[in-house]
This record gives structure tokens, sequence and C-alpha cells, in this order.
């Protein structure tokens, strides 16, 4: 390994104490660094890193995704957060950056979700989940209709709709009801947000299924768009927002062994 991307967070990372030891240990091993502020970051990056690492939680890992995109660069997650579901090591496991920086690693690639929102049958906006794409209202119910490749999957009124990867079905998607995914497995989740109707259920798709939510009349209501946890993007009367499998990955990388059930009962047991 030659170079590696440092996502620096001094919100989660307090005195930059798990930053600089990582530096100190890309030096001992002879890997030079790169170092980005994830809190000014926006857009696209474009780097010839073998690898990025992240401080904090799976905020900060959907951030470097996002900046990430277009290359194929694997994250190593470092929780500095809460729960950090999709980070490899814990805090007191910094020294284990090591053996990635010297090749003792793996990496485990998650599916990606393009996401566009057409008006008047056009595009007006795209772009791309990790996690999860929500279509909600704001204090009011509304009214979605679901479709899974044009046939209508359910109709309701309530709070919204969460249309997840595998990797998101473990946030928004189970708080809300939905299914645990195993996270390296193809498929579209959808799970409705306090939905007016006893039959609104969870569905997990295939992966090639093309998920539309449509918005009924709002008369007045506001209604908005959030991808993986960003900006809200307002929407009109009759919008529709389409949801596929991408041809873009995350790669994550792997070297403490630990299990997906391992991570499950450990970080989402009956514990706060």
């Amino acid at each position: 390994m030659e170079k590696v991307l440092l996502f620096a967070n001094p919100t989660r990372d307090i005195g930059l104490s798990c930053l600089e030891s990582v530096k100190k240990i890309a030096d001992q091993c002879g890997v030079s660094y790169g170092v980005i502020d994830i809190s000014c970051h926006s857009g696209a990056l474009e780097t010839g890193a073998d690898m990025a690492v992240t401080f904090g939680g799976d905020g900060a890992i959907l951030r470097a995704a996002r900046a990430l995109c277009s290359l194929p660069t694997p994250i190593l997650g470092l929780n500095l957060g809460h729960k950090g579901f999709m980070a490899e090591l814990e805090p007191g496991e910094t020294s284990l950056v090591a053996q990635a920086f010297q090749g003792k690693y793996t990496v485990e690639n998650r599916m990606m979700a393009d996401v566009t929102v057409f008006r008047d049958g056009r595009p007006i906006l795209r772009d791309f989940a990790l996690n999860e794409a929500v279509v909600r209202g704001m204090s009011r119910v509304i009214g979605i209709n679901v479709y899974g490749d044009g046939r209508r999957i359910m109709s309701f009124d309530g709070d919204g709709v969460i249309v997840s990867t595998p990797t998101g079905s473990t946030a928004y998607s189970l708080s809300a009801g939905g299914p645990i995914v195993e996270p390296t497995a193809q498929s579209l989740i959808v799970t409705p947000v306090c939905p007016h109707i006893l039959s609104a259920r969870s569905y997990v798709l295939a992966p090639e299924r093309a998920v539309t939510l449509e918005l009924r009349p709002l008369s007045g209501k506001t209604a908005y768009l959030s991808v993986d946890g960003g900006e809200s993007v307002a929407l009109s009367d009759s919008d529709r927002v389409e949801i596929r499998r991408s041809s873009l990955v995350t790669g994550l990388v792997r070297i403490t062994g630990r299990s997906f059930y391992e991570k499950v009962n450990s970080k989402l047991g009956d514990r706060p």
C-alpha cells in the first residue's frame, strides 16, 4: 500500500487524537497520507489513494462513500460514534489499522441504489444511496403509491416510506419495523413508516426491480425526499421517485473477522 486518505472528523475525534495515532501508524508502515476534513467536504473526490479511513460513526462512512462514489477506494471505518454498524474497528482497536496498511485485509462490497425524481415525466434530480431513500411528510400524513416494475405493491396514507439497500436495513428501515437483511445480499427493501392501514408491510424485492414511489395530491401538505440522511428535497404533487440498483458499489475494509451476526447481537441487542 502506498497512499491512504484520512477523513478527519473533529466533531467525533475530539482533539483529533485518533487521527494523529493513525498518522503515526502510516509513518511506521511507510504509507503516505492525505487528510480531508469530512465535516467541511462535499462533492466527489479524485484521488489515487489505496484506502480511505473514516473516524466517527456510520454517518462518516456514508459521507466518505459519497465522496468516493466513482472510485474503487475501499473504506476502513473507526467507530467513534454511537452504533457505528458499518465500521470495522471499535474504540481501542486503532492499532489494528497497521494490518490494513500492510495489506492484511479483505474488501466487502455493498450494493448501492440510484435515486431519480421525475416531475411531469422528466428527471429533475439524480442521486445515489448506500443506506436508503426516504419520502416523508412534514408533521402530517401523506398519500403514497408504491410500484415494483410498474405494478402496484401498496397504497397507503402514512408518515412516509423507506426504500433501503441491505446495508440500510439495519438503519431507519429497522426502526420502522423492517427486516434485518444480510448486508452483502442484493435486494431492495420497501418499508412503510407509520401506515394508516394494517395491510402495509415491508417487502424485500429482487435487485433488478425498479421501485417507484408516487405521491398522491398533497392538498397543501409538504413532502420531502432524503437520501442517506442528507439534505431534504421538497417534492410536489404527483412527483415520482424511482429507486434502482446502482452500478456503483461501496467497498468496506474487513480485518477483524467479526461476523455480521456478532455485530447485530452486540450493537442491536437489548441495551441502549
